[in-house]
Protein backbone atom coordinates (compact mmCIF):
# COMPACT_ATOMS: atom_id res chain seq x y z
CA UNK A 1 0.00 0.00 0.00
CA UNK A 2 0.74 3.66 -0.76
CA UNK A 3 0.00 6.92 0.25
CA UNK A 4 -1.34 7.73 4.40
CA UNK A 5 -3.94 5.51 4.71
CA UNK A 6 -0.97 2.37 4.85
CA UNK A 7 -0.89 2.78 8.49
CA UNK A 8 -2.69 4.63 11.35
CA UNK A 9 -1.37 7.80 12.42
CA UNK A 10 -0.30 9.58 15.56
CA UNK A 11 -0.37 13.59 15.86
CA UNK A 12 2.89 14.30 18.27
CA UNK A 13 4.64 17.72 19.00
CA UNK A 14 8.83 18.55 18.74
CA UNK A 15 10.76 21.21 19.78
CA UNK A 16 7.83 22.62 22.72
CA UNK A 17 5.21 22.09 20.42
CA UNK A 18 7.39 24.29 17.76
CA UNK A 19 6.76 21.26 15.23
CA UNK A 20 3.51 19.12 14.82
CA UNK A 21 4.16 15.66 13.73
CA UNK A 22 1.80 13.03 12.08
CA UNK A 23 4.00 9.76 12.43
CA UNK A 24 2.92 5.60 11.91
CA UNK A 25 1.96 4.78 15.31
CA UNK A 26 3.88 1.24 14.49
CA UNK A 27 6.52 2.31 12.25
CA UNK A 28 9.63 4.14 12.42
CA UNK A 29 9.00 7.47 14.87
CA UNK A 30 10.63 10.07 15.30
CA UNK A 31 12.61 10.94 18.67
CA UNK A 32 15.60 13.11 19.81
CA UNK A 33 17.60 12.20 16.47
CA UNK A 34 16.16 14.05 13.99
CA UNK A 35 15.74 17.02 16.93
CA UNK A 36 19.75 16.95 17.69
CA UNK A 37 20.68 16.58 13.95
CA UNK A 38 18.76 19.60 12.53
CA UNK A 39 20.54 21.39 15.73
CA UNK A 40 23.83 20.41 14.70
CA UNK A 41 23.10 21.85 11.12
CA UNK A 42 24.53 25.60 11.04
CA UNK A 43 22.13 26.30 8.22
CA UNK A 44 21.07 29.82 7.48
CA UNK A 45 18.72 31.25 5.87
CA UNK A 46 18.73 31.45 2.01
CA UNK A 47 20.87 28.35 2.20
CA UNK A 48 19.47 25.25 0.56
CA UNK A 49 19.80 21.87 2.26
CA UNK A 50 18.77 18.73 1.79
CA UNK A 51 17.61 16.03 4.15
CA UNK A 52 18.35 12.45 2.89
CA UNK A 53 16.14 9.78 3.46
CA UNK A 54 13.59 12.69 5.53
CA UNK A 55 11.15 10.23 6.91
CA UNK A 56 8.04 12.15 7.97
CA UNK A 57 10.01 15.31 7.66
CA UNK A 58 11.14 15.82 11.37
CA UNK A 59 14.84 16.80 11.37
CA UNK A 60 14.03 18.93 8.12
CA UNK A 61 10.99 20.44 10.06
CA UNK A 62 13.08 20.93 13.20
CA UNK A 63 15.51 23.13 10.79
CA UNK A 64 12.99 25.23 9.53
CA UNK A 65 11.42 26.28 12.86
CA UNK A 66 14.90 27.32 13.66
CA UNK A 67 15.61 28.58 10.13
CA UNK A 68 12.64 29.86 8.76
CA UNK A 69 14.30 31.06 5.46
CA UNK A 70 16.21 28.00 4.99
CA UNK A 71 15.37 26.28 0.80
CA UNK A 72 14.50 22.66 2.31
CA UNK A 73 14.66 19.28 -0.02
CA UNK A 74 13.84 15.72 1.42
CA UNK A 75 14.48 12.34 -0.20
CA UNK A 76 12.48 9.89 0.95
CA UNK A 77 12.41 6.36 -0.04
CA UNK A 78 8.83 5.08 1.25
CA UNK A 79 5.69 6.54 -0.61
CA UNK A 80 3.49 6.64 2.68
CA UNK A 81 6.80 8.64 4.34
CA UNK A 82 7.07 10.75 1.95
CA UNK A 83 3.29 11.77 1.79
CA UNK A 84 3.42 12.52 5.64
CA UNK A 85 5.86 14.11 4.98
CA UNK A 86 4.43 16.20 2.67
CA UNK A 87 1.10 16.51 5.29
CA UNK A 88 3.76 17.73 7.75
CA UNK A 89 5.53 20.38 6.07
CA UNK A 90 2.03 21.88 4.95
CA UNK A 91 0.93 21.61 8.74
CA UNK A 92 4.51 23.57 9.39
CA UNK A 93 3.87 26.32 7.00
CA UNK A 94 7.50 24.93 6.01
CA UNK A 95 8.57 24.70 1.74
CA UNK A 96 9.77 21.67 2.30
CA UNK A 97 10.16 19.63 -1.44
CA UNK A 98 9.90 15.99 -0.56
CA UNK A 99 11.94 13.83 -3.84
CA UNK A 100 10.74 10.34 -3.84
CA UNK A 101 13.62 7.85 -4.86
CA UNK A 102 16.82 5.91 -2.76
CA UNK A 103 20.40 7.39 -2.56
CA UNK A 104 21.30 5.24 -5.57
CA UNK A 105 18.59 5.89 -7.96
CA UNK A 106 18.34 9.96 -7.41
CA UNK A 107 15.31 11.49 -9.19
CA UNK A 108 16.67 13.99 -12.19
CA UNK A 109 15.43 17.13 -10.28
CA UNK A 110 17.40 16.61 -7.41
CA UNK A 111 20.52 15.46 -9.35
CA UNK A 112 20.52 18.60 -11.10
CA UNK A 113 20.79 20.78 -7.43
CA UNK A 114 23.67 21.33 -5.50
CA UNK A 115 23.29 22.23 -1.32
CA UNK A 116 25.13 24.28 0.86
CA UNK A 117 23.92 21.55 3.06
CA UNK A 118 23.13 17.94 3.22
CA UNK A 119 21.98 15.89 6.54
CA UNK A 120 20.89 12.44 6.94
CA UNK A 121 20.28 10.44 9.85
CA UNK A 122 21.59 6.51 7.70
CA UNK A 123 19.92 3.22 8.67
CA UNK A 124 22.17 1.97 11.84
CA UNK A 125 22.58 -1.34 10.73
CA UNK A 126 24.01 -3.43 7.88
CA UNK A 127 22.28 -5.38 5.93
CA UNK A 128 21.79 -9.17 7.84
CA UNK A 129 23.17 -7.24 11.03
CA UNK A 130 20.08 -7.08 13.38
CA UNK A 131 16.78 -8.94 13.52
CA UNK A 132 14.58 -7.38 11.05
CA UNK A 133 11.46 -5.62 12.99
CA UNK A 134 7.49 -6.23 12.79
CA UNK A 135 7.10 -3.17 10.87
CA UNK A 136 8.44 -2.98 7.16
CA UNK A 137 8.72 0.99 7.56
CA UNK A 138 10.68 0.55 10.39
CA UNK A 139 13.21 -1.84 9.44
CA UNK A 140 13.32 -0.23 6.09
CA UNK A 141 14.77 2.87 8.16
CA UNK A 142 16.81 1.09 10.38
CA UNK A 143 18.78 -1.34 8.07
CA UNK A 144 20.54 -1.10 4.91
CA UNK A 145 19.17 -2.49 1.75
CA UNK A 146 20.53 -1.57 -1.32
CA UNK A 147 22.46 1.28 -0.38
CA UNK A 148 25.31 0.73 2.66
CA UNK A 149 26.55 3.60 4.80
CA UNK A 150 29.24 4.47 2.66
CA UNK A 151 26.51 4.64 -0.26
CA UNK A 152 24.77 7.18 1.43
CA UNK A 153 27.89 9.70 2.23
CA UNK A 154 28.79 9.10 -1.58
CA UNK A 155 25.68 10.45 -2.48
CA UNK A 156 25.30 13.62 0.04
CA UNK A 157 29.03 14.90 -1.19
CA UNK A 158 27.80 14.24 -4.75
CA UNK A 159 24.82 16.75 -3.53
CA UNK A 160 26.85 19.00 -1.78
CA UNK A 161 28.24 21.66 -3.46
CA UNK A 162 31.92 22.92 -2.57
CA UNK A 163 33.30 23.31 0.71
CA UNK A 164 29.35 22.49 1.49
CA UNK A 165 28.64 20.61 5.21
CA UNK A 166 27.37 17.53 6.01
CA UNK A 167 25.82 16.69 9.36
CA UNK A 168 25.10 13.07 10.03
CA UNK A 169 23.73 11.52 13.30
CA UNK A 170 24.41 7.61 13.45
CA UNK A 171 25.52 4.86 15.96
CA UNK A 172 29.01 5.44 17.68
CA UNK A 173 30.53 1.76 16.75
CA UNK A 174 29.92 2.77 13.00
CA UNK A 175 32.25 5.83 13.60
CA UNK A 176 35.04 4.17 12.21
CA UNK A 177 33.06 3.45 8.62
CA UNK A 178 32.00 7.06 8.82
CA UNK A 179 35.29 8.25 9.25
CA UNK A 180 36.71 5.67 6.56
CA UNK A 181 34.23 6.90 3.38
CA UNK A 182 34.61 10.48 4.34
CA UNK A 183 39.10 10.45 4.29
CA UNK A 184 40.41 12.46 1.46
CA UNK A 185 37.27 13.59 0.28
CA UNK A 186 36.02 16.15 3.45
CA UNK A 187 37.62 17.41 6.26
CA UNK A 188 37.14 20.57 8.70
CA UNK A 189 35.58 17.55 10.43
CA UNK A 190 33.98 17.59 13.86
CA UNK A 191 32.61 14.22 16.03
CA UNK A 192 30.78 14.68 18.97
CA UNK A 193 29.40 12.04 21.17
CA UNK A 194 26.45 11.62 22.56
CA UNK A 195 26.25 10.23 25.86
CA UNK A 196 23.14 8.72 27.85
CA UNK A 197 24.37 10.06 31.35
CA UNK A 198 27.85 11.38 32.21
CA UNK A 199 30.31 8.79 32.80
CA UNK A 200 28.49 6.09 30.38
CA UNK A 201 29.73 5.25 26.64
CA UNK A 202 28.42 7.69 24.05
CA UNK A 203 26.00 5.29 21.67
CA UNK A 204 25.28 7.82 19.27
CA UNK A 205 27.52 10.21 17.35
CA UNK A 206 27.47 13.46 15.25
CA UNK A 207 29.76 14.02 12.38
CA UNK A 208 30.22 16.64 10.72
CA UNK A 209 32.38 17.84 8.24
CA UNK A 210 33.13 20.34 4.98
CA UNK A 211 32.95 18.35 1.37
CA UNK A 212 36.91 19.11 0.26
CA UNK A 213 38.23 21.24 2.52
CA UNK A 214 41.53 20.94 4.43
CA UNK A 215 40.45 21.77 8.18
CA UNK A 216 42.28 19.96 11.10
CA UNK A 217 39.70 17.20 13.21
CA UNK A 218 38.20 17.57 16.38
CA UNK A 219 36.75 15.10 18.56
CA UNK A 220 34.65 17.28 21.33
CA UNK A 221 33.77 16.25 24.26
CA UNK A 222 30.43 14.31 24.81
CA UNK A 223 26.91 15.45 24.97
CA UNK A 224 25.47 14.21 28.12
CA UNK A 225 21.52 13.91 27.65
CA UNK A 226 19.90 13.10 31.07
CA UNK A 227 20.70 14.32 34.52
CA UNK A 228 21.81 12.18 37.13
CA UNK A 229 23.00 8.36 37.41
CA UNK A 230 19.77 6.83 36.67
CA UNK A 231 16.14 8.00 35.28
CA UNK A 232 13.82 8.42 38.33
CA UNK A 233 10.64 9.18 37.42
CA UNK A 234 8.22 9.41 34.77
CA UNK A 235 8.61 12.28 33.28
CA UNK A 236 11.63 12.77 30.64
CA UNK A 237 15.11 13.94 32.80
CA UNK A 238 16.26 15.65 30.22
CA UNK A 239 19.67 18.00 31.56
CA UNK A 240 19.48 22.04 30.99
CA UNK A 241 21.32 22.11 28.08
CA UNK A 242 20.05 19.41 26.76
CA UNK A 243 16.35 20.22 27.29
CA UNK A 244 17.26 24.09 25.65
CA UNK A 245 18.29 21.71 22.33
CA UNK A 246 15.16 19.67 22.70
CA UNK A 247 12.38 21.67 23.95
CA UNK A 248 13.51 25.26 23.02
CA UNK A 249 14.96 24.92 20.06
CA UNK A 250 18.51 26.26 20.72
CA UNK A 251 21.62 25.35 18.02
CA UNK A 252 24.08 22.16 19.06
CA UNK A 253 27.03 23.88 17.64
CA UNK A 254 29.97 21.74 16.96
CA UNK A 255 33.09 24.24 17.86
CA UNK A 256 36.43 22.56 19.45
CA UNK A 257 36.29 25.85 21.86
CA UNK A 258 38.12 25.45 25.09
CA UNK A 259 35.59 25.41 26.96
CA UNK A 260 34.58 21.74 26.03
CA UNK A 261 37.89 20.61 27.25
CA UNK A 262 35.67 17.86 29.19
CA UNK A 263 32.84 16.05 29.55
CA UNK A 264 29.68 18.71 30.06
CA UNK A 265 27.67 17.25 32.88
CA UNK A 266 24.04 18.91 31.61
Amino acid sequence: MTGEAAFEVTEDLLLGGRVRLAQPRGGYRAATDPVLLAAACPARPGERVLDLGCGVGAAALCLHARAPGVELHGLELQPAYAALARRNAARNGAALTVHEGDVLRMPEALRALQFDHVIANPPWFAHGAASEAADPGRDAAHREGGAALEDWIDAALRRLRPRGRLTLIHRAERLPRLLAALEGRAGDMRVLPLAGRAGRPAKRVIVAARKGARGPFALLAPFVLHAGPRHERDADDFSAEAARVLRDAAPLPLDPGPERGGARNI
